[in-house]
């Protein structure tokens, strides 16, 4: 999977194109990130980006001109490595976006070349968005200095579903929101820790039970934490005899 990031500031990029299971996922080739600063695309010897919004108010807005020419340049880039220009996806970071989950990120995955806009100031020329953007995208209700936060949320994401980029495959498919629901708690050594033992059906080497109990903590715990997901879930007769069990352990 290809990633193009527009942003004024590349070099926080290096967060996740250095270090981790992306940054591992770069050295083995798995997905590719290159950054597109729209200062470079400038004209003036002050390499202007903003202006004053139209209207007055409070804040700079990103210019038309240097994006434009950024995403040119970021499409050639994917082109090159055999992207057609009918599977460039262009995404912009903005709270004004769908909220992201793991749902959109399934929807996102289809897409194997991305160019992710990362805005600044009070926001980006809205006819930039409307000539180029195909989506927006948020990952919550609340506003950041910039978008760049928020597209490497997304590259990491995206990542970790790509085929070899996590050590076990199925890591991505056992992690909380896959199926609608939280996960499960887990543990590692000591068996005791101050008195904290691990649960004793984690030790037994019964799969199928310590199974039944990953499944019953996992509804449990999205039942106690985010009830919301479990009115959405569609959970069969056996789960909700499950999570059943779990409020009846607690007495509740």
């Amino acid at each position: 999977m290809r990633f193009a990031v527009i942003t004024l500031f590349p070099e926080m990029l290096d967060a996740i194109r250095c270090y981790g299971i992306t940054g591992r996922a770069i050295t083995r080739g798995l997905i590719e990130i290159a950054c597109f600063n729209p200062r470079e695309y400038t004209e003036d010897r002050h390499q202007t980006v903003d202006d004053r919004p139209y209207g007055g108010g409070p804040g700079m807005v990103m210019r038309v001109e240097p994006l434009e020419r950024a995403l040119i340049d970021a499409r050639s880039w994917l082109e090159e490595r055999g992207a057609s220009p009918d599977v460039v996806r262009v995404i912009y970071l903005s709270p004004q976006g769908v909220k992201l989950d793991q749902k959109g990120l399934g929807s996102l995955g289809r897409w194997e070349n991305l160019v992710l806009i990362a805005g600044r100031y009070e926001g980006i020329d809205e006819r930039f968005i409307e000539a180029s953007v195909d989506e927006e995208w948020s990952i919550g209700d609340y506003v950041l200095s910039g978008g760049e936060l928020p597209a490497m949320v997304l590259i990491d994401a995206l990542s970790r579903q790509q085929p070899g980029v996590l050590g076990d495959a199925d890591s991505a498919q056992q992690d909380s929101f896959v199926r609608g629901l939280l996960d499960c708690p887990h543990y590692t050594r000591p068996e005791d820790y101050k008195g904290r033992k691990v649960p004793g059906v984690l030790l037994s080497g019964d799969h199928q039970k310590i199974e039944r109990w990953r499944l019953k903590q996992s509804l449990g715990r999205t039942w106690e934490r985010r009830p919301d997901l479990v009115d959405q879930a569609p959970l069969d007769t056996a789960e909700m005899v499950l999570l059943e069990a779990y409020k009846a352990e607690r007495d509740i």
